[in-house]
């Protein structure tokens, strides 16, 4: 009831990240339980649901990991906000909208060792660009131009990508160990995924913790681990601001327009066609809020994306229940973890979240298949898509490339008649 009353009055505002903002001011000094979030509408808690809050743990989990660690981040901030952030964009959107750290960001972060302060800076810088690109209208002129297959595309490099390092990275990472439990969770996910009683992603997770437990950590990690902990306020300098803008913010745009704006909203029309359809407006203006937001609560840069939506999708997610859920797990470790949490993250072994990851990929590869009907389109699908995984800086090559190709009067017929007599 308090929760729709504070809804109503952000949205008579006018402006949706102010709806944003309240709703996460809300979350953050209440304990609403679980049973009280059943009577939402149009959201839903049920065993599909807790599959599909895992459905996307493949791609997030590692990456906060490894930017807490190389970053210096408070670690209880970072996952409080980010599951905060979670609970927010489920409420708001009533379907899978994930919350995910912003990749190019997490690379750099990761791999140059770049301080927190000036991450957290690019944080509000991105926010406040994509802010101006939203209430500009700018938005709404990149989607229109940018054509479906383009699209299709991105999201195929995409899944291209994250297959690569599922296997790469994850399946390998525990050697003959890794490859036979992670072939153990391939199957139950292939013979399961269509069992609607059953949240394969859900039991996946707890086969990868059993398999923890028995050979890597002891169960007493969780006691040892158990604190209380709030997120830290934090207000990045100007300083922060401006370096973050130049060495984290500017890598991170263009695969943000891509993939977290336009083809998300692509893909929510896709999965959910009889809802009434996202504008990227609103999709930038909710990144934007949340930019705006956690960095001022030591949170990390997040974005929306079209893989996250796929993942839970893919493992059983139908509503905002599944990130919802998927956000009180954050807040679960967060809250009540982070003291041991580099003894905790050892409970959810890489192998398991490379299969989850795997499937994430293979489902946003698929997503190129409405395109064979038209055999040009198709082509420029999978040019694009092998740009974007291939190249440095691949997805606004890829963006560019294939919009040029789309719109030039090339016919392609040698590749696009492969195949054929």
């Amino acid at each position: 009831m308090v929760c729709t009353k504070i809804t109503a009055f952000a949205q008579k505002q006018g402006n949706l990240s102010v709806n944003f903002l309240f709703l996460c001011i809300y979350l953050h000094f209440t304990s609403q339980s679980l049973f009280g979030m059943l009577a939402i509408k149009e959201i839903q808690f049920n065993r599909q649901e807790l599959s599909g809050a895992f459905g996307d743990i493949g791609t997030d989990f590692p990456l906060v990991v490894a930017m807490i660690i190389a970053a210096g981040l408070h670690t209880p901030s970072v996952l409080i906000m980010l599951g905060l952030l979670q609970i927010a964009t489920g409420l708001i959107y009533r379907m899978p909208m994930p919350v995910q750290p912003l990749k190019a960001m997490a690379a750099l972060v990761i791999s140059q060792k770049i301080a927190g302060p000036v991450l957290l800076g690019a944080g509000l810088a991105i926010g406040l660009v994509m802010l101006v690109l939203s209430l500009t209208g700018a938005l709404d002129k990149l989607a229109r131009f940018v054509p479906k297959a383009v699209i299709r595309g991105i999201q195929m490099g995409l899944g291209l990508s994250l297959s690569l390092l599922a296997f790469k990275d994850y399946i390998a990472a525990d050697q003959t160990a890794g490859y036979a439990l992670a072939f153990v969770a391939f199957l139950v996910v292939v013979l399961f995924m269509d069992k609607k009683a059953l949240p394969v992603a859900f039991v996946v997770i707890v086969l990868g913790m059993l398999y923890a437990f028995a050979f890597k950590v002891e169960i007493t990690v969780f006691r040892d681990a158990l604190g209380f902990n709030l997120p830290m306020g934090y207000i990045p300098t100007v300083d922060d601001i401006a370096k973050g803008f130049v060495l984290l913010a500017l890598p991170q745009i263009p695969l943000s327009l891509g993939n977290s704006i336009i083809a998300t909203r692509q893909v929510a029309q896709d999965l959910f066609p009889d809802r009434r359809p996202l504008t990227v407006r609103g999709i930038g203006i909710t990144y934007s809020a949340m930019n705006l937001l956690a960095p001022l609560l030591s949170g990390i840069p997040c974005c929306h994306g079209s893989g996250g939506m796929v993942g839970h999708y893919t493992f059983g997610g139908r509503t905002g229940g599944s990130v919802i859920l998927y956000g009180l797990f954050y807040i679960t470790l967060g809250l009540f973890f982070s003291d041991g949490f580099e003894s905790i993250i050892q409970v959810f072994p890489l192998p398991v979240l490379g299969v989850i990851l795997l499937f994430e990929g293979i489902a946003l590869i698929l997503l190129v298949k409405d395109t064979i009907a038209e055999r040009r389109h198709f082509v420029i699908a999978v040019l694009t898509g092998v740009m974007a995984a291939g190249l440095p800086y691949g997805f606004i090559i890829a963006l560019v490339v294939g919009t040029i190709l789309f719109y030039s009067p090339l016919k392609m017929n040698a590749l696009a008649n492969m195949g054929t007599k």
